[in-house]
């Protein structure tokens, strides 16, 4: 036999590709732009290749929190923003009246302190 034929056979590309998601791989480097011994720029790049599974893993799951790429989050994006205009409305709404003392509840527990008051104030009338 010929020494070509000696040599072990590389792996296929898929058994490769395989192994290095379920190990994971992490390149690091940075490039830095000097002039006349000034630092101008710094760029840091950290690249982690790894399967879904191992960055769920070790912690790393951003893509669901993605609005982009969950739908989801995406509900929980436009919750957080009703919620902040309604918040903003509330402060406005303080700001407007000149007294800080006075707290707007929201709406659905303007009910129950308008009740509460009123008992109170009935109570207070049986007296």
């Amino acid at each position: 036999m010929s020494p070509m034929f000696d040599r072990p056979r590389p792996d296929s590309l898929a058994d490769l590709l395989e192994r290095v998601l379920d190990k994971g791989v992490v390149l690091a480097g940075d490039i830095r732009v000097n002039l006349l011994d000034i630092e101008l720029l710094t760029i840091k790049i950290r690249l982690l290749l790894v399967s879904v599974d191992k960055a769920a893993e070790m912690g790393i799951d951003w893509w669901r929190r993605d609005p982009m790429l969950s739908s989801e989050a995406a509900d929980n994006q436009q919750a957080l923003q009703q919620e902040n205009a309604e918040l903003r409305a509330r402060l406005d709404a303080l700001e407007s009246s000149g007294n800080s003392q006075q707290v707007i509840e929201p709406a659905d527990d303007q009910q129950d302190d308008q009740q509460d008051s009123e008992a109170a104030e009935s109570k207070a009338r049986q007296r």
